[in-house]
């Protein structure tokens, strides 16, 4: 095997390039090394790039969080993966020692929410944003980051499991039953995995919110029961008219800076899921509202506890996902894949490793 591999390298705000990397070789008893099928793209990566920038990341690391593949060797303490596993990845893995991790909250992990200058090990940080990540050929992590999946789970469905186990494990926060109501704020890849997470829970109304028509049209093949353009339509007089003037019993933010509307479009004692991350983003919370209707709020952030279930998933195809991967782009036109991620005309983009 060759000494060094391509990969796709973090420059700065709108600036990546192809370099050439160690491949890395398993030096640690728990160490699984990952022959990498390819990585999906992130609205956080689309956030890394623009400018000015909406989400930080280490410069000179190798990109990409949203990775998968198969495993090429383990260390001798790991007895449950062997070669040609076909694996998904938690690119934040807690550090296991931290109070937050104690108290059985790893999602909430100190290493991962302080990054790269918090002074700890690093082996915690982020891959792909604060630590090297998946765009290249072979990586290695530790066995705690990596899940095995069926033989059968295809590559570009597996390059969701990261963001649809954020996703479930949000959701889970609502406690949806069958017959509620929803509204979603935002049609992309997010928040069409988010509709198909409630109609698979049954919700019997699905009122999606999308000012794009191609990715209103993708709502509504993976459960929507009905789209509204914010830009030419009231969003919250549809929203009473869909639900005999109550308002949803649930309302997920899906876009950034939405909450005020969602407290709006809720009805009294209603949900809200704030899931839309935008580091830039201050908005006005309507205080008033917000108490006279008595409305619960929940963040959402990192599904870690959920990555087993994801594979489970994945493998059962309960969920539309061939349906919100809309692109296969491979990553030697990766700028091909971030301009197309930033024109929303597009659901879930996957970058196949074809170097």
């Amino acid at each position: 095997m060759a000494d060094t591999q391509k990969a796709i390298i973090y420059k700065g705000p709108g600036e990546f390039a192809y370099e050439d990397r160690p491949v890395p070789e398993v030096e640690h008893g728990d160490d699984v090394k990952i022959k990498v099928y390819g990585c999906a793209v992130c609205g956080t990566d689309v956030n890394i790039f623009a400018t000015p920038q909406k989400h930080p990341c280490k410069k000179d690391i190798i990109f990409g969080h949203e990775f998968c593949g198969e495993v090429a060797a383990v260390g001798a303490q790991v007895t449950n993966l062997e070669p040609g596993d076909k694996v998904i990845i938690d690119p934040h893995g807690p550090c296991g020692h931290c109070d937050n991790c104690l108290a059985g909250l790893p999602e909430a992990c100190d290493e991962v929410f302080l990054g790269p200058d918090s002074g700890f090990d690093g082996q915690a940080l982020t891959m792909g944003v604060f630590a090297d990540g998946g765009l290249t050929n072979y990586v290695v992590l530790p066995q705690k980051c990596v899940y095995k999946v069926g033989a059968d789970a295809k590559p570009e469905l597996m390059g969701m499991a990261e963001p649809l186990a954020g996703c479930g494990y949000a959701l889970e926060k609502l406690n949806v039953h069958v017959g509620d109501t929803a509204c979603v704020l935002g049609a992309g890849p997010i928040g069409l995995m988010f509709t198909a997470l409630l109609k698979a829970s049954g919700c019997r109304k699905i009122i999606v919110s999308e000012p794009i028509e191609y990715r209103r049209k993708k709502a509504l093949e993976v459960g929507a029961t009905c789209v509204v353009n914010p830009e030419q339509e009231d969003v919250g007089k549809i929203v009473l008219e869909e639900t005999e003037n109550l308002g949803v019993d649930h309302c997920i933010e899906a876009v950034g800076g939405l909450i005020p509307d969602c407290i709006a479009y809720v009805r009294p004692r209603g949900k809200v899921l704030q899931y839309g991350h935008d580091e830039l983003i201050r908005p006005e919370i309507p205080v008033g509202t917000l108490l006279k209707k008595e409305v619960e709020i929940h963040g959402g952030f990192l599904g870690k506890y959920y990555m087993r279930k994801v594979g489970q998933i994945i493998e059962d195809g309960v969920l539309p996902l061939e349906k919100i991967l809309t692109h296969v782009i491979p990553a030697s036109r990766y700028k091909e894949a971030i301009e197309l991620a930033s024109s929303y005309q597009c659901g879930k983009i996957f970058v196949s490793i074809d170097f």
